[in-house]
Parts: structure tokens; C-alpha cells; sequence
């Protein structure tokens, strides 16, 4: 059965609801190694020629998976094995949290993008950080995405994101600090260079796993930069530029709630994120993702100084063959430009 008659079934369940039954059936696969190893040799891209060393450890090709599609690490090993070189698990936060109410969750198939409004529903730290004891080391990178709880109030903020960096800095080889989604309210308001540098400098201090910051794209470039560099001054390990956008305007009929991804938000995901690279491009590890939808999107992403790119909205759209043809098709450009390893596209344009 093709990825296409899978979407059409998937696609007539409600959004979450197809999620949770594609959860269940990600998350027994991992159980079974002959299916991981069926799925690998039919997805799976590994090539010296796409492979970085970054953050401390080794990404073998540079597409990965955005936070907020395996929110509870449940589906880690299935994900990598459908192609992705590495994994971002969460938002995740210290106690259990369902989530804003339903409907939260759209689909709009004929932009390829989604509106989400889930609000960090997950299972909390103490049975994630179980469940990656599991997993973790992997074979392949794992980042641990995490963000405070939507009752923790602004000022105690720091003491959330102090909790889930001790709980998951030996389970997680990279950690990404999360307040960009516009789906807790005030979540936002910590995107200043005070809370930042407060933020980052606390971290140092408690771990050596790397930790990004994760921003929105609906700021100016101006205070991008300015927010980027005080992370980075301050002990960040790299930026990953962007989360979903509450720009409703780059939508037909959205929602006036939540935030949108997917091929609507590609261009002004990519603007700020070019203008991030301007400036920090070499001096830190740059992710870029937001409307990434081919291989020639992915390409243009690397040229313009990301060291890796993340999907989440093609992936459902387009299935597992597209993380494939990603990677085949960065090959195949590389080629065409002359460059012998990834290392050497990464920031061409710039």
C-alpha cells in the first residue's frame, strides 16, 4: 500500500485522531526489528557525503524531524527508520499537561500546511525521561525539545526550564529551549535578551549537552538578531529559526488562534532565517525549518548557512518518500555544484 491511499484513509479521520492511530502503529514498529530494518533499507539515506559532525556527535544526513509530531517519544526508532537522520522529540514539560481544548489541530490540503493550537499537551518529564532511558544513546541524534507549563507563572519560568535540562541533559544529545509557540499564553513575552541571557547562562553552568533556542518568525529581523546573538553570547549552541507563525493573513480561512507551518509560512520562515545567517552564519550551529517541501527548498535552506533542516507538515502531506528524495535529490545538487560533502554547500550563498 502507497503513502497516497495511507493519507486518504488518514485524511478522513479527524486531524489528532489520525495522528493517534499513526502513534500506535509508529510506536509497535519499533518493537519490531524486522520492520525497522525493512523500513530502513527502503528510506533510510546515509551517505559520507551528506553526513556532519555538529553539536558533539554525528548526523548522517541533515534532515530531521521538527518537535511537536513525536511529542512523548513513543515513535523515535520508526521516524528514524522512515528516513530522518535525526530526531527532535516534545515539547515537553515538567508535569503532564493535556493541552488547549479540541479542536486544535487542521488541515488544509490544498496549501499543504496545518494550523495548530495544542498547547504542549504531553505526558510530562518523568515518563518521557523513562521511556528515552529506553532509546537513548541511539544510532542517530536525538534532541529533547522542552518549555514551561502553561500554570507556571512568568516569573518561575527559569525554575520549569532548570528542571527539564537536569532531567534530560544525559538523554538527549542536544536540547532545544522552547519559547516560541504561541499556543501558552505569555509564552512569548520570554523572547527578550533579559530572560535569554538569564536562561542560557544558568544552563552552562548545570550541563555540556548543547542547547538551542527555537524563535518565532513573527518578530522583526532586528530583534531576531539581537535575541539570536544574546543567546549565542550567552552559552546557546545554536538557533533554529522557525516555529509555527500567527501571521493568519498567509492563510485562506485560518483560524485566529494557534500557529501555522507548512508551505505557507516558506518564505517568511526562510526571510528570517537568511537574515539570522547574515550574522551568525560560523560562529554557531544553524536549523532551519518552516515550509521545507523538496530537496531544491532543503538545498537553498543549506546554501543560506543551516547545517541541518528539520520537516513536519510535508512529512504528513508527502509521506516518508520525501525524506528520500530529500536526501537523494541534496546529493544530486551538490554534485551539480561541485561540492564533494555537505560541509562545503553549507553557507555557499553567503
Amino acid at each position: 500500500m502507497d503513502y497516497q491511499t495511507i493519507k486518504n484513509i488518514l485524511f478522513r479521520f479527524e486531524p489528532e485522531t489520525a495522528h493517534h492511530i499513526a502513534e500506535t502503529v509508529f510506536e509497535m514498529l519499533g518493537f519490531c526489528p524486522f520492520c525497522l530494518e525493512f523500513l530502513q533499507k527502503r528510506y533510510l539515506i546515509e551517505d559520507e557525503r551528506l553526513t556532519q559532525n555538529l553539536l558533539g556527535t554525528t548526523f548522517k544526513n541533515p534532515v530531521g524531524l521538527a518537535a511537536g509530531f513525536d511529542k512523548n517519544a513513543t515513535m523515535v526508532k520508526t521516524l528514524h527508520a522512515l528516513g530522518f537522520g535525526y530526531i527532535e522529540v516534545g515539547t515537553i514539560t515538567p508535569k503532564p499537561q493535556e493541552g488547549n481544548p479540541k479542536p486544535r489541530l487542521f488541515r488544509y490540503p490544498k496549501y499543504e500546511s496545518l494550523q495548530n493550537a495544542m498547547g504542549f499537551n504531553n505526558e510530562g518529564a518523568a515518563i518521557i525521561k523513562e521511556r528515552l532511558k529506553r532509546i537513548y544513546p541511539a544510532s542517530f541524534p536525538i534532541g529533547v525539545n522542552i518549555g514551561k507549563n502553561k500554570t507556571t507563572p512568568q516569573e518561575r519560568a527559569l525554575e520549569d526550564y532548570k528542571f527539564l535540562i537536569q532531567t534530560f541533559k544525559d538523554l538527549s544529545d542536544y536540547l532545544v529551549i522552547n519559547i516560541s509557540s504561541p499556543n501558552t499564553p505569555n509564552l512569548r513575552d520570554l523572547q527578550n535578551e533579559q530572560f535569554i541571557g538569564e536562561l542560557f547562562a544558568m544552563a552552562k553552568e548545570m550541563t555540556d549537552t548543547p542547547i538551542l533556542l527555537k524563535i518565532a518568525p513573527d518578530m522583526s529581523e532586528k530583534n531576531a538578531i539581537t535575541l539570536c546573538q544574546r543567546a549565542v553570547e550567552s552559552g546557546a549552541s545554536g538557533i533554529i529559526a522557525t516555529n509555527t507563525s500567527i501571521d493568519y493573513s498567509l492563510l485562506p480561512r485560518a483560524k485566529n488562534f494557534g500557529g501555522i507551518s507548512g508551505r505557507v509560512i516558506k518564505e517568511k520562515s526562510f526571510s528570517i532565517f537568511k537574515a539570522i545567517a547574515k550574522e551568525l552564519f560560523g560562529k554557531t550551529t544553524l536549523i532551519s525549518v518552516g515550509g521545507i517541501d523538496s530537496a531544491q527548498e532543503a538545498y537553498r535552506r543549506i546554501k543560506a548557512g543551516a547545517n541541518l533542516v528539520q520537516i513536519y507538515s510535508a512529512f504528513i502531506f508527502q509521506g516518508p518518500k520525501l525524506i528520500k528524495e530529500i536526501n537523494k535529490g541534496l546529493i544530486r545538487l551538490m554534485q551539480e555544484d561541485g561540492f564533494h560533502s555537505i560541509s562545503e554547500a553549507v553557507g555557499a550563498d553567503l
